[in-house]
């Protein structure tokens, strides 16, 4: 084959493993042979409408398998598939169409609304409809497939040529397009492949969201590059899945802590039946030394990650044989990825002191699309400068310890305050504006805005929440505000983040306790 980038996975499994189940999604099963079939009926239909290599195709839905079917189908053609949060906003949306110049969009569960304002915004040159076709300039997916030919096409890609542009929210408030290449998911698979041991047996479930790059590259391609089954769901329900890890005897399943949480907290739990689970795989966030011991009482251990999209995603990994004893920590580099920590002059520090993180491999994203500059800031010498802080021990286990760039992690999303407070200070009441995230039980931090009036103005947290509903992704609106008379800043202007966490990061909006 002359395509060795992953558009030619789905028939390389075809040729060693076409009888073997692919998916399983509503309790319909795919073979391999079939997800080929479709990838390459697929490929020929977007073909039709004026895709060539380099061109971008982007996908708008909740999990399913047209989502896999789009990603190989461009692959297939050298094309660039663009996976969209299908939280945000209706402008948020047509901002990414537009920015990556999609000209072709695949989309399943959105609104006539929500295909009105990107049609309008966007403009994209064909639309594709999973199901029902919901605007006029709609074309029947499944149809299409159906009848599109099945011939082999095996257009030449290399692993140095992009494969997805996957949008990854700035500290300036726009989105940035992380550009990975097909060598970058590759290398990411392998590493999966390397460090958690994946089998050709295994049977993955996939809840969270595959616009994330954690379930798509480190749980969903790795699984279908070795040949296992991946049980596609299009969204998380606890009691739903030990009813399903026990239907369909799941050896590995991915989540973030908040998704564990409630899975334990189930009637069920004690008593479910988990003896297939091999592997737990966990990231987004540290896992609670309490959500680490309530798995162990069932036998089971973490898998904990530390990753990013620019790295496709996969940095550290921590080991299920050391999740209690180093509870806390990220892990070790994954095996084909290096890591360093550097003090600001960029020199290595000692085990124990604080450094930022710097990552560079294979993996590692080739920059950002139509952001030169950011490219350029981000990547020296081909490491990947990530903004985070963090310390080594003397066996090398990395503990993330702050965030330069201030992100929120909220049950799993990335919220960045920055954009956040752009979108506050559209609100003619608010004169200045800071959001820091607060802890939470449920998700592990929300965001909180700490708001400056204008002088004689009197919003409430209602008025300011509302002004945010459809300017933003829901998961990104605070969950709390507060009222201040003014916001410590650097002599530079900056916002003083430590000081007003430690100033209204207590429970009530007051002074944080710890």
């Amino acid at each position: 084959m002359r395509n060795q980038g992953i558009g030619s996975w789905t028939a390389r499994r075809a040729r060693k493993t076409p009888g073997r189940t692919a998916l399983v999604f509503e309790d319909r099963l795919t073979s391999y042979a079939a997800l080929h079939d479709r990838a390459t009926r697929l490929a020929h239909v977007l073909r039709a409408r004026g895709v060539r290599r380099g061109d971008r195709v982007a996908y708008l839905g909740p999990n399913h398998p047209a989502y896999l079917e789009t990603l190989f189908a461009t692959g297939i053609l050298g094309a660039v598939f663009v996976p969209l949060n299908s939280r945000l906003a209706d402008p948020e949306l047509v901002y990414q169409i537009t920015d990556s110049g999609s000209s072709v969009l695949v989309h399943t569960g959105r609104g006539v609304e929500t295909l009105k304002a990107v049609h309008t915004g966007a403009a994209p040159r064909a639309s594709l409809a999973v199901g029902e076709p919901v605007h006029p300039a709609d074309l029947p997916y499944d149809a299409l497939v159906d009848d599109a030919p099945a011939d082999p096409i095996d257009e030449k890609v290399g692993l140095g040529d992009p494969c997805l542009i996957m949008y990854t929210s700035g500290t300036t408030g726009r989105p940035k397009g992380a550009v990975l290449t097909h060598g970058n998911i590759t290398w990411n698979s392998m590493n999966v492949l390397v460090d958690v041991d994946l089998a050709g047996d295994e049977v993955m479930l996939v809840s969270a969201p595959l616009f994330h790059t954690a379930a798509l590259n480190m749980t969903c391609l790795p699984t279908l590059l070795k040949g296992g089954t991946v049980v596609l769901e299009q969204s998380f329900d606890a009691a739903r899945t030990l009813e399903l890890v026990a239907r369909h005897r799941v050896t590995c399943l991915f989540g973030v802590p908040a998704m564990y949480d409630q899975i334990a907290a189930e009637p069920g739990f004690a008593a479910a039946d988990l003896s297939s689970v091999r592997s737990l795989l966990c990231g987004g966030a540290p896992v609670p030394a309490r959500t680490i011991r309530a798995y162990l009482d069932r036998g089971l251990a973490f898998v904990q990650g530390y990753g990013m999209t620019e790295a496709s995603p996969g940095v550290l990994l921590l080991d299920r044989a050391d999740s209690l004893a180093k509870a806390g920590s990220a892990g070790v580099p994954h095996f084909f990825t290096d890591v360093r920590l550097v003090d600001p002059l960029g020199g290595d520090v000692a085990p124990g002191e604080r450094g930022e993180v710097l990552v560079h491999g294979p993996n590692v994203t080739s920059g950002y699309w139509g952001l030169p500059q950011a490219t350029a800031e981000s990547i020296s010498d081909g490491w990947f400068h990530t903004g985070d802080v963090a310390r080594a021990d003397e066996d090398g286990y990395v503990t993330i310890v702050d965030r330069l760039k201030d992100v929120i992690i909220s049950g799993g999303e990335n919220i960045y305050p920055a954009e956040v407070e752009d979108a506050l200070l559209e609100h003619p009441a608010v004169r200045d504006c800071a959001v820091i995230g607060v802890p939470d039980p449920r998700w592990g931090e929300v965001g909180r805005a700490v708001v400056v009036p204008e002088p004689g103005a009197d919003p409430g947290e209602k008025e300011l929440l509302a002004h945010l509903e459809g300017r933003l992704a829901r998961y990104k609106i605070p969950k709390s505000v507060v009222f201040a008379g003014t916001l410590p800043r650097t002599p530079s202007g900056k916002l003083l983040k430590p000081a007003i966490r430690s100033a209204h990061g207590g429970p009530d909006g007051g002074p944080a306790t710890s």
